[in-house]
């Protein structure tokens, strides 16, 4: 069994310690907002964080985890309340939709470290989050938005 803090909530699951953490939050504990894309930590559809950094669980194993605070799209907030969440709402950026939890988790990593980012440092932050629907003017967008919801705290 391996404990691990995922969304403030400390579970344990039976998973062997190699098992990557994408399929212990989707198959083991049925968090289906992390999604799988590639595979190979490319497209950053499995981002989530680790301790608030935005790590790719398709290809980290579980076992490495230890007591690290792990934090899904399912835990960014419950209610839609997280000013990137708000934001992505507003600026109406999905298309498909499918990469859009990892946008989002990427998206809210950089502002806890950069509260006013430029566009050059949200496309830094950004590079690793690919978008088969092309809308990226939209994710840059809604960062400056998310930005502006937490410098206002509304």
């Amino acid at each position: 069994m391996i404990s691990l803090n995922i969304n403030d909530r400390t579970v344990a699951v039976d998973a062997d310690p190699e098992m990557p953490l994408l399929w212990v939050l989707r198959d083991l504990l049925g968090l289906t907002g992390t999604k799988y894309g590639c595979g190979i930590a490319l497209c950053g559809a499995c981002t989530v964080h680790l301790d608030g950094a935005p790590v790719r669980a398709c290809v980290t194993p579980v076992g490495t985890i230890g007591t690290q605070r792990i934090t899904t799209i399912e835990g960014l907030s419950t209610d839609r309340s997280h000013p990137v969440q708000r934001a992505w709402i507003d600026i109406d950026v999905p298309q498909c939709g499918y990469c859009q939890s990892g946008q989002l988790m990427s998206a809210a990593a950089l502002l806890a470290q950069n509260p006013k980012p430029t566009d050059a440092d949200i496309d830094a932050a950004m590079q690793g989050n690919l978008c088969r629907c092309g809308t990226y003017p939209r994710i840059r967008a809604a960062i400056h938005r998310a930005a502006e919801l937490q410098e206002f705290g509304s």
